[in-house]
């Protein structure tokens, strides 16, 4: 049986007994930031819904997810169960809540369980992401033109913005207190980009572009390296996709990791 729930804070044991597990734990809960904003204070917040999944009085699984009706658009914040049926319940009520809805789900790679179910809904899976953490405070001196997002280059970063996911060009300048937007410039044209947040404890890149023709010229790694400076002495993660060798050693030059068992996958399903 499904039930909306208050709070999650009467679930802990479970909660903690599942995220810990290598193969169930939920990548939206890897630190303490990410279970005080996606879990514990879901609560508090309009757009977010917490369920779980109960047979009898014992609870099977825990969701929360983050539900923009006016957009169509669900993600799943929070998902731990180790129970086939829990995952169905939960897939078949969003079907039939929020039929015409784009849901993504972003999950453990080691959660067999819910891969199957998406694989079953034909749904559209991205490239599996490494997780790695800035661990090393490296020097880096570039003569490149990297600055802070101006208005004068509102049209040129929309142009050359990804349109894919969420987080459109617009949405991002419209979201400063949550964005920094970092450009590449040369000769007064933007030639790539790094959306990335700033207020939180750990920050990442959402998004980082260069143009084609202005690749292996070192843009990337010096607005990467801006980034990394503005940030201090927050802290900073990043996902790349686990396939690609060249991002990785970029990545690790400028002082970061891989966080081992920290993987995940995003798959996207219409309801």
């Amino acid at each position: 049986m499904l039930k909306r729930l208050t709070s999650a804070k009467e679930y802990m044991d479970f909660i903690n007994a599942i995220n810990r597990d290598p193969n169930f734990s939920d990548p939206m809960l890897s630190n303490e930031e990410q279970i005080r904003g996606n879990l514990l204070d879901a609560p508090d917040k309009p757009s977010n819904q917490i369920w779980g999944v109960f047979e009898g009085a014992q609870i099977t699984g825990l969701f929360v997810f983050l539900i923009l009706e006016e957009e169509s658009y669900i993600e799943m914040l929070v998902g731990l169960s180790r129970s086939p049926k829990a995952y169905e319940e939960m897939l078949s009520f969003l079907k039939g809540t929020y039929k015409g809805c784009l849901a993504d789900f972003v999950y453990n790679p080691g959660n067999h369980l819910l891969h199957k179910l998406l694989l079953d809904e034909k749904s559209e899976f991205e490239t599996e992401q490494q997780k790695m953490l800035l661990k090393r405070e490296v020097p880096c001196q570039s003569s490149l033109q990297v600055e802070l997002y101006s208005p004068k280059y509102r049209e040129q970063y929309i142009a050359i913005h990804s349109k894919e996911g969420y987080w459109t060009a617009e949405k991002v300048i419209d979201a400063p207190d949550r964005f920094r937007i970092i450009l590449a410039i040369e000769q007064d044209e933007v030639v790539g980009y790094i959306d990335i947040t700033h207020k939180f404890e750990e920050n990442e890149p959402f998004d980082v572009f260069v143009k084609e023709n202005f690749r292996r010229k070192g843009y990337g790694r010096a607005m990467l390296a801006k980034a990394i400076e503005l940030n201090r002495p927050k802290q900073m993660m990043l996902l790349v996709d686990a396939d690609n060798a060249a991002a990785i050693s970029l990545y690790e030059s400028l002082g970061f990791v891989k966080a081992v068992g920290e993987n995940n996958l995003t798959a996207h399903v219409s309801l």
